[in-house]
């Protein structure tokens, strides 16, 4: 499947259909709450993008009667639009932060996480780059420092070319960026301006492509779709140089840049029969389909947390919310 190629897509039964750039639902809507008869609204990460339409593409084939719209706003956009209760589920590529949880609680959304994935960040460059193949954190946060940070290749390695240092990433509502930032400058959303944001990842991978001079950042599963296009980096955590793969991703050795990945459940949502049936199949094939779209599946006693999680939120009392991180 070709991976964010639009902003929102909408399936229903066997078909899909683009929806272009969907705006957020005005609260109180019938579109916005879910509230019609056989809808599921998901929002948020565009990098939990593909499992969540990954799933959504196989609870269709099943036959099912029920619409489910995936978006991918960000992880901050998903959030807001998720505490308000305008959607019945949230994509976070990071946990939710204590302010969103407050936010949930002041609006009466209850809610559950679920962690589908782990996924390791990607830091690629233009396949025409000869003279890097692997980079050091202290080398990454050079480049992406928000006080004076590195304007040239040569900055960083005198030894390589003295041209401009074209960057591309996340916007800022993107957990992927919250997540980069605290790792690699050592605070969410320290982050130089300068560069070319987006929360569509294609774009970040066509900038790249597109600039022998460019470097760039995001999931792991844009890079696998786009390989024949970009060169994959080492990144050295400490103990030399990894690239990120299914395998060390799970075994933590490409660090600090392998995070968990989630989805966020409104309990009220869940008394809809369509979206406890259709977060009971997400449960049951994230394995599958997260590691068919280049991600890792959660280990075994991660599922059946999560398992736990959501017969508990489906019985007569709903699971307690988990602790905000």
């Amino acid at each position: 499947m070709n991976l964010c190629r639009f902003h929102a897509v909408t399936l229903s039964a066997a078909m899909i259909v683009a929806a272009g750039c969907r705006p957020a639902p005005e609260g109180g809507s019938d579109a916005a709450t879910g509230s019609k008869s056989g809808s599921i609204s998901i929002d948020g990460s565009s990098t939990v993008y593909p499992v969540s339409m990954a799933v959504a593409e196989e609870f269709s084939d099943q036959g099912t009667d029920a619409e489910v719209t995936v978006g991918f706003s960000g992880t901050g956009g998903g959030m807001k639009q998720f505490a308000a209760g305008e959607i019945d589920i949230c994509d976070a590529s990071r946990g939710m932060k204590p302010a969103e949880a407050e936010k949930c609680k002041e609006n009466g959304v209850e809610f559950i996480e679920l962690s589908v994935a782990y996924d390791g960040l990607a830091v690629v460059v233009n396949p025409d780059n000869d003279w890097c193949d692997e980079l050091t954190v202290d080398q990454l946060k050079q480049m992406w420092k928000p006080e004076d940070p590195a304007q040239k290749w040569s900055d960083i390695n005198p030894d390589w070319p003295e041209e401009d240092l074209v960057l591309y990433g996340p916007g800022t509502d993107s957990g992927t960026f919250d997540y980069f930032t605290e790792e690699i400058v050592g605070e969410a959303k320290a982050s130089r301006s300068d560069y070319a944001p987006s929360e569509d990842d294609n774009m970040l991978v066509t900038g790249v492509a597109g600039d022998k001079n460019a470097l760039g950042y995001f999931g792991f599963a844009y890079y696998i779709e786009n390989k024949d296009k970009l060169k994959l980096l080492g990144v050295d955590g400490g103990d030399g140089p990894v690239k990120p793969s299914m395998e060390t991703v799970m075994d933590n050795t490409y660090k600090p840049l392998a995070r968990p990945l989630y989805i966020y459940v409104n309990t009220a949502s869940l008394k809809r029969p369509e979206v406890a049936k259709f977060v009971k199949f997400y449960m049951d094939q994230a394995a599958k389909l997260s590691k068919d779209v280049g991600y890792v599946p959660v280990p075994d006693d991660v599922a059946a947390e999560n398992a736990a999680t959501l017969e508990a939120a489906l019985g007569a009392a709903p699971a307690k919310a988990p602790a905000a991180e």
